[in-house]
C-alpha cells in the first residue's frame, strides 16, 4: 500500500493569496457587468448569503458589489426574475444559488416534504390549502393575504401570520419559489411555473451532492478543510473526507500544511497553488457576511484577523461597532469600519474607524487611509444609488 503524500507547506501569505484568487478579490472586475455577471459570480462562489440587516446595503447586494464594480440592484432582480439564472434556497443560511445547481437541493426539498420542517411544525393542512389555492391563481406576496388571524411565535424568526408560515414551508418543500424580491418582501410563485418546467428535474444522488460540496469549496476557497467545506453541515464530513482521500490517491488533490494551522488538515488542487500576488492598490470594503469573513476561524487563520459581529452585543460592550465592515487592502485586512447609511440626508456616516492587523502600524498609514477613503467615496455612491 502506497503511503499518503507529505503535506506541502504553505505560509499564511500564500494561503490567503490562493483564497483571494478563488474568491476573485484579487482583481477589480472579474465577472464583467450586468445580470450575466451576477449569475457568473453566484455560480463561481456557489452561493451569496441573504441577510435582513440594512443599516447599510443588505449583504447579498454588498457581496456582489465587492466583485462587480458596476453592480446595480436591478441586475440581481433581472437574474432572479427574468433570466431565472439564480434562485433562493438554504445553504448554511438563506442564499442566492445558481439555477444550474437546482438538482443538488432537491433531496432537501423532498426531505422537508416527507418529514416536515422543525420551524414550521405548527402549519396546518388548512393553512397550506389556503395559500396553495391563492398561489395557483398567480404569484403573490404576504401583503396580498389580509385575513390572517395572528398567532404567537414558536421561535424568534417565525412570523405571527399563519399564511406566511405556510408559504415558507411550501418554499422549503420546493412547491413554491421566490420569483421576485423587493427588499425583504418576497413574491411567491409555483416552482414549475416560474422555471417553465412540466416536472421538477431529477434530484442529485448522495454521492453527487458530496462531490458538489467539495468542488464548490475548491472553486471558491482554493485551499479547503473539512470545516470550510461542510460549514454548519457536520453530518456530511465523513463522506467528504472519504472523497478527499480518494482524490488524493489519484493525485487530483494535494495535502497542504498551512503555517500555524496545527493539526487541521487542508487540501488544494495542484492548479490552485500558484495564484500570483494581489495588487496592494486593490481595496474592498467587505460585508461581515462575505464568504471571506463568515467562517470566522478560517479568516483568523488566513488573515490573523478575528472579526467581531456585534449587532446583537449591548452597545457598551462593542469593540468595533454595531455593523463593522472589514477592509481588505491588497492581501491584508487592515481596518474595520462601523458605517451607517443615512438615506434621508443621502450620506454615509462613519460611526467608528478601527485599525487592525497591518493597519495598526503607523508607517505608511497616511497612504493606506487615502486608499480606503477613495474606496469609501465609491462605496457611498453605491449605497445611495437607487
Amino acid at each position: 500500500m502506497s503511503r499518503a503524500p507529505e503535506p506541502l507547506p504553505l505560509t499564511t501569505t500564500q494561503a490567503r493569496q490562493i483564497w483571494l484568487h478563488a474568491q476573485r478579490l484579487d482583481e477589480r472586475a472579474p465577472f464583467g457587468e450586468g445580470a450575466r455577471a451576477v449569475a457568473e459570480a453566484i455560480t463561481h462562489l456557489g452561493y451569496v448569503q441573504i441577510d435582513t440587516i440594512n443599516v447599510i446595503e443588505r449583504s447579498h447586494h454588498h457581496i456582489l458589489f465587492s466583485r462587480i464594480p458596476s453592480y446595480r440592484r436591478a441586475d440581481l432582480r433581472h437574474a432572479q426574475s427574468v433570466d431565472r439564472s439564480v434562485f433562493e434556497y438554504w445553504t448554511h443560511a438563506l442564499s442566492y444559488v445558481p439555477a444550474s445547481d437546482f438538482r443538488f437541493f432537491l433531496p432537501a426539498m423532498r426531505e422537508h416534504r416527507r418529514d416536515g420542517h422543525k420551524w414550521y411544525a405548527s402549519v396546518t393542512p388548512a393553512d397550506m390549502r389556503k395559500v396553495m389555492r391563492l398561489v395557483r391563481a398567480g404569484p403573490l406576496t404576504i401583503r396580498d393575504i389580509e385575513d390572517d388571524v395572528l398567532t404567537e411565535k414558536e421561535h424568534l424568526w417565525q412570523s405571527r401570520k399563519p399564511s406566511k408560515r405556510a408559504l415558507q414551508l411550501a418554499f422549503y418543500t420546493g412547491v413554491v419559489t421566490i420569483s421576485a424580491r423587493q427588499g425583504m418582501l418576497k413574491t411567491y410563485e409555483l416552482m414549475t411555473r416560474h422555471f417553465g418546467w412540466d416536472t421538477l428535474p431529477k434530484p442529485a444522488s448522495t454521492n453527487d451532492i458530496t462531490a458538489y460540496l467539495l468542488d464548490r469549496a475548491l472553486r471558491s476557497q482554493g485551499v479547503v478543510s473539512l470545516d470550510s467545506i461542510c460549514h454548519l453541515d457536520a453530518p456530511r464530513k465523513k463522506a467528504v473526507a472519504n472523497l478527499i482521500a480518494s482524490r488524493v490517491r489519484r493525485g487530483e488533490l494535494v495535502p497542504v500544511a498551512i503555517e500555524d494551522a496545527g493539526r487541521q488538515e487542508h487540501w488544494a488542487t495542484p492548479a490552485a497553488l500558484e495564484p500570483g500576488e494581489v495588487s496592494p492598490d486593490l481595496v474592498h470594503i467587505l460585508s461581515p457576511f462575505d464568504p471571506l469573513i463568515i467562517q470566522r476561524k478560517r479568516t483568523n487563520l488566513f488573515f490573523g484577523y478575528n472579526h467581531l459581529f456585534e449587532a446583537y452585543v449591548p452597545k457598551a460592550k462593542r469593540k468595533l461597532g454595531y455593523f463593522a465592515l472589514p477592509v481588505l487592502v491588497g492581501d491584508q485586512i487592515v481596518a474595520a469600519l462601523d458605517l451607517k447609511t443615512d438615506r434621508q440626508r443621502k450620506k454615509l456616516l462613519m460611526q467608528k474607524w478601527t485599525w487592525v492587523g497591518e493597519g495598526k502600524k503607523t508607517a505608511g498609514r497616511k497612504e493606506l487611509k487615502r486608499k480606503i477613503e477613495d474606496e469609501l467615496d465609491r462605496f457611498e455612491r453605491f449605497q445611495l444609488a437607487e
